[in-house]
């Protein structure tokens, strides 16, 4: 079935939890995460990367659209998508670690490369 997994949540869940996991991830350089979670976060944190690599006001509002703190947009402006200039996706690595103490869901970290 291809596009988004839909979570175990309803629409307006979902994108508020992946907002927030994206900004997360910007703003610290990894989390911790669920696998399938992870997969959802890198797809669109990768996107983010990838506009804000143009660097004029078009692709700052599309991205501060979605980012929830205008701190982060400063910071993947500033540092996050200029280190990636020269680099055509990939910018985030998925790491399993193994089912979590719980309910034993398949745990991973993802962190930006």
């Amino acid at each position: 079935m291809p596009g988004t997994r839909k979570l175990g949540r309803t629409s307006d869940h979902r994108k508020a939890m992946l907002r927030a996991m994206v900004t997360f991830l910007l703003e610290n350089g990894r989390i911790e995460t669920t696998v399938t979670r992870a997969k959802e976060v890198r797809s669109m944190t990768e996107k983010m990367i990838t506009t804000a690599k143009v660097n004029d006001l078009h692709s700052k509002r599309q991205v501060l659209a979605y980012v929830t703190k205008e701190d982060v947009v400063k910071k993947l402006f500033d540092e996050i998508a200029p280190k990636y200039a020269d680099v055509k996706g990939g910018y985030t690595r998925i790491v399993k670690v193994g089912p979590r103490r719980g309910d034993a869901a398949e745990m991973a970290i993802i962190e930006l490369v």
